[in-house]
């Protein structure tokens, strides 16, 4: 029989939350920085996306997301997990040559960095020890994408996701990503909108892109982090997640 090892000490508990703590606020960072790129305010971007492709956006997303799982899944199959800086790498380097053709190669694109963006969410799972194989751990990868994006301005009191964990049928998982989606829907539309700038296309895809990839993969260490750490503290995890939103710093207001 195996042995597990003692829980770790309070200290520890402390130092991972504070380490927690500090990934989450350098995720909220990323916003700001594609927002100076692209030069406005995130809840104007939408207005530069056509009305038609507003309207498109919340079901695209949704299928988007569901051949996103499907994709990233069946990938690991073939190609193993990737380093950090390599899912940045290439979903900036997507976002460059999505952004240079306007919206009609921004919407080619859209749907692949989606998957990769999942990719890495599943990367950093397997990264805390968890299987992203297992269908509850496929389904907190999903629920990741429920913290919006870099360029929301959400000022981190919705943490809901964190906590969130429901028995995982066929049936949840879809409704979950139904949930998701129309959220996932407001940040990507953002994101289509600034690869629509004027000349800065390209660079605004690119610094969309990397911004999304860091962002998601921060928020993924956050919410997998909880998780290990309930494991090996013998702590209970809501209790933990209460404990983080105790420790985060005030919200910022974002320009």
């Amino acid at each position: 029989m195996d042995l597990l090892d003692p829980p770790i000490d309070e200290g520890a508990v402390e130092a991972k939350l504070a380490e927690l703590v500090r990934r989450h606020d350098l995720a909220g960072n990323f916003g700001i920085q594609v927002l100076n790129v692209v030069g406005g305010q995130a809840e104007k971007l939408l207005d530069r996306l056509p009305a038609e492709m507003r309207d498109r956006l919340g079901d695209g997303t949704e299928q988007a997301l569901r051949l996103a799982m499907q994709a990233a899944h069946g990938s690991r199959s073939v190609v193993g997990g990737q380093p950090g800086w390599l899912n940045r790498a290439v979903t900036t380097a997507m976002g460059a040559a999505g952004g240079l053709g306007g919206l009609p190669s921004a919407m080619a694109e859209l749907p692949i960095t989606t998957t990769i963006l999942l990719r890495a969410i599943q990367d950093v799972a397997a990264e805390q020890g968890f299987d992203p194989d297992e269908e509850g751990v496929r389904f907190d990868c999903i629920q990741v994408f429920a913290a919006a994006g870099p360029l929301d301005h959400a000022d981190g009191s919705d943490l809901a996701f964190l906590s969130t964990r429901v028995a995982v049928t066929g049936k949840t998982m879809q409704a979950l990503i139904a949930r998701v989606a129309p959220r996932l829907s407001t940040v990507l539309g953002q994101k289509l909108a600034a690869q629509m700038v004027p000349v800065l296309g390209a660079a605004a895809g690119a610094a969309t892109n990397y911004a999304y990839t860091s962002y998601y993969q921060q928020m993924a260490h956050v919410h997998f982090g909880l998780r290990r750490l309930a494991i090996i503290s013998d702590r209970d995890h809501a209790e933990l997640v209460e404990a983080f939103r105790a420790r985060l710093k005030k919200p910022v207001v974002r320009g």
